[in-house]
């Protein structure tokens, strides 16, 4: 049991409080993360297959996606099911976690490439767009 020195009294921590309000926390940044990547495959769908990193975006697009809402299910599992002051369960839930600490360091490096990819193509696509714009245009 951890417990908080307050002014006259030690009173416990519960666990389970904290553990939903960090996981609260960590899915909002996630759905940030979510929202970011469904622009971008938005934006790469929309220029279309000429795009020569069309296909690598779109699969790490999906996968960083997917692994997202992996993420936030685990987490809200974690949270929402056990109860973590049980001491018998903290060896399974210590194993969630790490799992959910490995996916989120594979999304981070996912989306380092996709944000490399992205960038690439904002310089490149932004640019086509535009003079297709312009072209079309009767002047």
């Amino acid at each position: 049991m951890i417990y908080l020195y307050g002014e006259a009294t030690l009173r416990p921590i519960d666990m389970n409080h904290y553990e939903t309000k960090k996981s609260v926390a960590q899915s909002m940044l996630d759905v940030a993360l979510l929202m970011a990547n469904s622009s971008q495959l938005k934006s790469v769908l929309y220029v279309g297959p000429q795009y020569r990193f069309y296909v690598p975006l779109i699969v790490l697009l999906f996968l960083s996606i997917t692994l997202q809402v992996i993420v936030g299910l685990l987490l809200v599992f974690i949270a929402v099911k056990y109860d973590l002051n049980d001491v018998r369960k903290h060896a399974k839930l210590n194993r969630m976690k790490n799992v959910a600490t490995v996916f989120v360091f594979f999304t981070v490096l996912i989306n380092i490439f996709i944000t490399a990819n992205f960038t690439a193509w904002c310089k490149t696509g932004f640019l086509w767009i535009l003079s297709s714009l312009v072209a079309t245009v009767k002047w």
